[in-house]
């Protein structure tokens, strides 16, 4: 099968978020005038090394609406466990709902950045704005520096993030999620 994406794909469902998985999902926070606010991101990933840098891209509503004023965000993310809170908060709430209160997500605050984040997430990422670009059709892709990183202990094993600790989830195509369960070491040649 071959199909031009403008011409369409004369499939049930889309296949194009298929195609690209698994994609990691950055549950990003947010605070601003309008309050606090939680939303999962699919299209998210790292971008860079030196210094550390994470993207993700989405709709104008809430959470880019945020960072455009705060030029801040935290990328929490989402451990197995946290599945069905994480699918809860995206849902469409009125602007100014604090999702992490109306869902029953613990808050915390970050070190570094005028942000609330996951309390109990394995990992949360603190960034700062380095670009947002408008994309055609409403969308907008969001580029952060890293400027702060929180780890939970438990998820630590001889001095490495042990994926198993927490099984972090991952998108696929539809409605479906993946968890990462098994890890295959491969070293460079």
């Amino acid at each position: 099968m071959f199909y031009r994406p403008a011409e369409g794909h004369g499939l049930r469902h889309n296949p194009f978020s298929a195609i690209v998985a698994p994609r990691p999902i950055a549950w990003i926070s947010t605070r601003a005038g309008a309050g606090d606010n939680l939303a999962p991101y699919s299209f998210f990933n790292a971008v860079g090394y030196t210094p550390p840098k994470v993207m993700f891209s989405g709709d104008p509503l809430d959470t880019v609406a945020n960072v455009r004023e705060t030029g801040v965000f935290a990328v929490n993310i989402v451990a197995e466990s946290a599945l069905q809170a994480m699918n809860a908060t995206s849902a469409r709430f009125p602007r100014g709902t604090d999702e992490f209160q109306t869902v029953g997500v613990a808050k915390a605050e970050c070190q570094v950045i005028d942000c609330p984040r996951v309390a109990d997430a394995p990992a949360t990422l603190e960034c700062r704005v380095m670009q947002i670009i408008d994309l055609p059709v409403d969308d907008h892709l969001v580029i952060g520096e890293v400027v702060g990183v929180h780890l939970r202990d438990d998820c630590i094993v001889n001095g490495r993030l042990d994926y198993t600790r927490y099984a972090p989830a991952a998108r696929l195509g539809y409605h479906d999620y993946t968890f990462v369960r098994e890890v295959v070491e491969l070293r460079r040649p």
